[in-house]
């Protein structure tokens, strides 16, 4: 029986994407990368796997059973270094002088790099730089006239949006593949907001363009999630406007610079934002600050909350390093921080990216003070800090918790953390904790912010009823 084909169902098919014609625009600018590696090779010692078994018993000082000795190591002839197949990957042609981009895990500890055109020409690249925290690289070919790529606004792309890879996975040069954006802003790492997709990406589709219908490349692919090894429908790529942006200063100095203004930070939750004023969770919480950082300098303050950086609103803590490592090291900019009820602006000049700084050793503990027990409705009990130990966690005040139980267990508070604000007040003496205290409102939440180490962050606590 023969099913007529409705308009409706005609319209459908009709609305299906076809991907030829994108094939033919950009595949001749997607590229196949080899990487080698110099490995120096040595004559054999015998029986296959005697080798491996030799070195077993060298590497664990085990004595060699029933293998005549062999010459010492420097006594051996030296043998050539071979170059070696590392691995293989994807590239795309960025402009037609022969700079191809690619990511940096491919290239990675190559000794030599291969790039083969579609037209099967093979030419040696020379690597111009490679940023391992955007997994971005460019490398350079000497050829000219080459299919540049179009570079997309991967602002215009939306979830739900065909898109497509042409890569080498498994080495099966310029294979396609297609699927639709899953998500968008996907934070996965430190300083990329990846593009989503259930896309088919393999081993060796690594460094290959992801393009929109309009045949243009809006990511570069980098990532999937896999039990397998395999594709299972989860792909990450490297939106085009970040790697454009590191591969300018690749292509300028050799390597990426990025801003730095000294804080560590957290989420804002929902429970804390509306319990210190701040309305809905959005911002970083600066749960520290570097000594002689910018942020100190600027009088960034632990427990702040940065909801603007330059004008630009930060939605989720994952935005603050972002946004503050595409800003140039030595210029000067605002934080909007949200301190006790109220916003304020403070100018930060920021610094360069550097090594995490070492964490201070802990002094002696001195004895401890009397306790007060003016806070057990909350289940804590506090007592004021002593000299040395404002020295020592660079305080000038606070109540150090001795006891943390029922609400404040829960709440998340152990004995020797040190609250600093309570109720949206500085407390630097049991005295102004027990104030702070008096004016809340019984049987309403108390929310403080304490240190813990070098860490501080926010608790609500619920009283025991």
């Amino acid at each position: 029986m023969v099913v007529p084909v409705t308009s409706a169902s005609a319209q459908a098919v009709r609305g299906l994407p076809d991907f030829t014609d994108l094939v033919d625009q950009v595949g001749p600018s997607v590229v196949n990368i080899r990487t080698l590696e110099k490995v120096s090779t040595r004559a054999p010692t015998g029986a296959p796997g005697e080798e491996e078994m030799l070195e077993f018993f060298r590497r664990f000082g085990l004595p060699i059973p029933n293998v005549p000795r062999q010459a010492p190591r420097q006594n051996r002839p030296q043998q050539p270094e071979e170059p070696q197949p590392r691995g293989v990957g994807s590239g795309f042609i960025l402009t037609s002088d022969g700079l191809i981009m690619t990511n940096a895990h491919v290239i990675e500890d190559a000794d030599e790099v291969l790039v083969t055109l579609t037209d099967k020409r093979e030419f040696k690249a020379r690597i111009i730089g490679a940023d391992k925290r955007t997994d971005v690289a460019v490398v350079k070919i000497d050829a000219s006239g080459l299919p540049a790529v179009k570079v997309g606004d991967v602002s215009r792309l939306r979830v739900g949006e065909w898109v497509m890879a042409i890569g080498s996975p498994f080495g099966l040069d310029n294979t396609v593949t297609a699927g639709i954006v899953s998500a968008k802003q996907r934070d996965t790492g430190d300083y990329l907001p990846f593009i989503q997709t259930d896309v088919a990406i393999n081993p060796g589709n690594s460094g290959g363009p992801l393009i929109n219908m309009r045949g243009e490349v809006v990511g570069i692919n980098s990532q999937i999630y896999s039990r397998s090894g395999g594709s299972m429908g989860i792909s990450f790529s490297i939106p085009m406007d970040e790697a454009v942006r590191v591969s300018d200063q690749l292509r300028s100095n050799g390597r990426v610079t990025r801003g730095r203004i000294g804080v560590q930070i957290d989420q804002v939750s929902k429970e804390v934002a509306e319990s210190i004023g701040l309305g809905k969770p959005i911002g970083a919480l600066v749960r520290g600050v570097e000594t002689g950082s910018p942020a100190e300098k600027a009088g960034v303050e632990a427990g702040d909350i940065i909801t603007k950086f330059d004008g630009k609103t930060i939605e989720k803590s994952s935005d603050l390093p972002r946004v503050v490592g595409s800003t140039k090291p030595g210029s000067k900019s605002t934080v909007t921080v949200f301190r006790r009820g109220a916003s304020k602006d403070l100018s930060v000049v920021i610094a360069e990216v550097e090594g995490d700084k070492p964490v201070a050793k802990a002094a002696a503990k001195e004895e401890k003070p009397r306790a007060s027990t003016a806070a057990q409705a909350f289940g804590l009990a506090v007592a004021d800090l002593t000299e040395a130990q404002k020295k020592e966690a660079n305080l000038k005040g606070g109540v150090r918790v001795e006891a943390a139980t029922d609400a404040a267990a829960r709440a998340g508070l152990r004995e020797g953390d040190v609250i600093v604000q309570a109720a949206n007040a500085e407390v630097g003496s049991v005295k102004e904790f027990e104030a702070a205290l008096g004016k809340l409102e019984k049987s309403k939440p108390l929310n403080v912010l304490f240190r813990r180490g070098e860490w501080t962050q926010f608790a609500v606590i619920r009283p025991t009823r």
